[in-house]
């Protein structure tokens, strides 16, 4: 038996995440399609290369953080909800669920930060986290000032203010108390015309006491890490692009109309660095040593009514926060007890959560989690979209950095050291050219609403073929298209279903060739033999191929290879048994079967992790073990290595019986009726 060789060293463990959906809300297409579904294809494909039990695949639903609590505000005022805010997060995360469990989304777990064995797990660790930043001298308390609503006596949540970015050159206005919807940060005073969602009136700034990771701390660490990424060639170049952002010094950016005003403060402010405008640049720069001056600049320019902006930066990162509906922050100096932590600390922690549960659910012991966060020979892979990569980019490392036995960066790890993981980062897929999001003017099909017009193997399919780990690409569905001319043309093509057909026509063909040829011409039987070299040699090509794109995680280039590969395997099915027709060449006709089924197993192999379901149905009338079927640890010579002794020493093996006209990969109904009106 002859081993593959395979130019790809793979981990022994690996843990797979998808972020974690706000449980406010339906998942809309760019959930699923940007995140989920390139995770849940690499995640298979994992379990499949390294074994199911050496792969965690984890998410849930994120129960905590603002737009939690003002969702649940606007429906029980609106009257559509009654109940508690738990119960609320439990209707969402159920309906989030059931979409995932359609889409063939295979998690380990998918409960939440407040949800069922999940949640007392997520709690303990988060403490354990958080005291142990505080133990190492990474925590400090902070009074910043926050929003209060004077007319409706209460401070405000994140959600519940709404103004102008203040980053230069930001233009969103859905910007919230400290983070816009494009993920950039900055102090809540600095949000330009804030304003109310509550009440409408302007609020007031009242200090409030937090705790805040020292995140700046960690500069030099973040600028050698954005280094190591942009020497890896597995590493998305937007990932240390987005990262290098915010590693510039603290800077404010002044009008030119202004400088006369500048000048007359200049004094008072703290020592910082001057620079002109340049070229038909409209604002000159005040550059400053750190943070802590910066925001003593800010107020004096305030206080003398001169207009600035201020760029991206290290930001001390928030950890607690004063809503009521959170995770409980521990006591750390006997005073702060009625704390929550903030959500997007805690959600950044979530994933080992998820891991220990999952552990527990199999009853392993509590530590085996270190196995997949700690070990050497483990890998943390975390798909994502890229505005988030400032939480899981920026935040996160240094967070881990911070928690290690030994916090220098130049000290080697320890063995109960979170390892930093891998930032697998999609850019944003837009709808029909444009960017659609719940906060946007252009709101998102629903996940749900996509598969009256689609099957979910159709959308997987075209969903990874998209390329967005390479740029911002459209999804456009014919059924979607806002010309109603072209949406109800038979003639007008739909983009969605171009990998579709490779499923439902190809693939489909060189399935039911080889099952039905086995039962016109075999009496159901295989034929089992050694596989000719031509086509033995192909298949490991194709095979090297595939996992070396799987390193990176560019799955598009996946689905490239394998319509090659598909296309290929059906063209050497027609023109072989095509010749044994025509050449009356009858004793060739098992010797191109056991060659084609052979190709047939490898496809479906190599499909298996971008659409489950055929795939799986395909093994199963080939009679195989699924276990045994889509396991990478073989010897791929030919298909007697699935068979039992008595089998290959009769050189032949029973199928189960293909009903006519079988579909492995089925056409959405919708389209079946359009074909028959065309």
């Amino acid at each position: 038996m002859t081993n593959r060789p395979s130019s790809v060293s793979w981990p022994k463990r690996a843990v797979v995440t998808a972020g974690m959906p706000y449980g406010n809300k339906a998942l809309h297409f760019g959930h699923v399609g940007g995140v989920f579904v390139p995770a849940d294809c690499f995640a298979r494909f994992l379990r499949d290369r390294i074994g199911k039990d050496n792969v965690r695949f984890v998410s849930g639903t994120d129960c905590y953080g603002s737009p939690i609590n003002e969702g649940y505000r606007k429906e029980v005022e609106a009257g559509t909800f009654s109940g508690s805010i738990a119960d609320y997060v439990m209707r969402n995360h159920n309906q989030q669920k059931a979409t995932l469990d359609s889409y063939d989304i295979s998690l380990d777990i998918f409960e939440g930060s407040g949800i069922g064995h999940c949640a007392s797990v997520h709690q303990e660790t988060v403490a354990r986290a958080i005291t142990r930043l505080y133990d190492n001298g990474f925590l400090h308390k902070r009074e910043t000032m926050q929003f209060y609503d004077p007319k409706a006596h209460t401070f405000l949540n994140g959600r519940q203010v709404v103004g102008r970015c203040p980053v230069q050159g930001c233009k969103s206005e859905h910007a919230y108390a400290d983070e816009c919807d494009l993920g950039h940060q900055y102090a809540p005073s600095e949000l330009i015309a804030p304003h109310s969602t509550l009440t409408g009136v302007t609020p007031e700034m009242r200090p409030v006491a937090n705790w805040y990771f020292d995140l700046p701390a960690f500069h030099d660490f973040l600028e050698k890490r954005v280094e190591e990424m942009r020497k890896d060639p597995d590493t998305r170049p937007l990932v240390p692009e987005a990262i290098s952002e915010f590693l510039q010094a603290p800077i404010m950016f002044v009008k030119n109309e202004e400088h006369d005003q500048y000048l007359a403060v200049k004094d008072r402010l703290p020592k910082h660095r001057f620079e002109a405008a340049q070229g038909n640049k409209q604002s000159f720069q005040l550059i400053f040593d750190d943070i802590d001056d910066r925001d003593t600049a800010r107020s004096i320019m305030k206080e003398n009514g001169i207009r600035f902006r201020t760029g991206k930066t290290l930001v001390p990162f928030r950890i607690t926060g004063n809503i009521e509906w959170g995770v409980k922050a521990p006591d750390l100096d006997g005073e702060s007890g009625n704390l929550t932590v903030w959500c997007w600390p805690e959600s950044l922690i979530a994933p080992i959560s998820f891991t220990v549960a999952v552990n527990d659910k199999l009853g392993l012991p509590r530590e085996e989690w270190r196995k997949f966060w700690c070990s050497d020979d483990a890998r943390v892979y975390q798909f994502i979209g890229q505005d988030n990569l400032y939480f899981y980019g920026v935040a996160q490392p240094a967070m881990w950095q911070a928690m290690r036995t030994d916090s220098d960066p130049d000290q080697p790890a320890h063995g109960n050291d979170l390892r930093q993981t891998e930032i697998v980062a999609n850019h944003h897929i837009l709808l029909n050219g444009k960017k659609a999001s719940s906060s946007s003017k252009i709101k998102p099909p629903s996940a749900d609403d996509l598969l009256n017009h689609y099957t979910a193997e159709q959308l997987r399919a075209h969903w990874l073929g998209l390329g967005l780990d390479q740029k911002s690409v459209s999804f456009e569905p014919k059924a979607y298209n806002p010309d109603p001319d072209r949406r109800n043309d038979p003639r007008v093509a739909d983009p969605v279903l171009k990998e579709g057909a490779l499923l439902t026509k190809v693939f489909n063909r060189l399935a039911r060739s080889c099952l039905y040829e086995a039962k016109n011409n075999f009496d159901g039987y295989m034929p089992l033999g050694p596989v000719s070299s031509e086509v033995h040699d192909h298949v490991f090509e194709v095979m090297d191929k595939y996992e070396r794109i799987m390193e990176k995680q560019e799955l598009h280039s996946i689905m490239s290879l394998m319509d090659e590969f598909i296309r290929w395997s059906n063209k050497y099915w027609s023109a072989q048994i095509k010749r044994v027709v025509n050449d009356n060449a009858e004793d060739d006709r098992a010797q191109v079967l056991i060659d084609s089924f052979y190709l047939l197993r490898i496809c479906t192999l190599l499909m298996h992790p971008v659409v489950p379901r055929g795939c799986e149905e395909i093994c199963d009338y080939m009679n195989f073990d699924k276990d045994k079927f889509f396991d990478w640890n073989a010897s791929f010579d030919d298909l007697g290595e699935l068979c039992s002794d008595a089998e290959v020493k009769h050189h032949r093996h029973a199928v189960k019986i293909l009903p006519p006209r079988f579909d492995f990969f089925r056409m959405h109904p919708s389209q079946m009726k359009a074909k028959k009106k065309k």
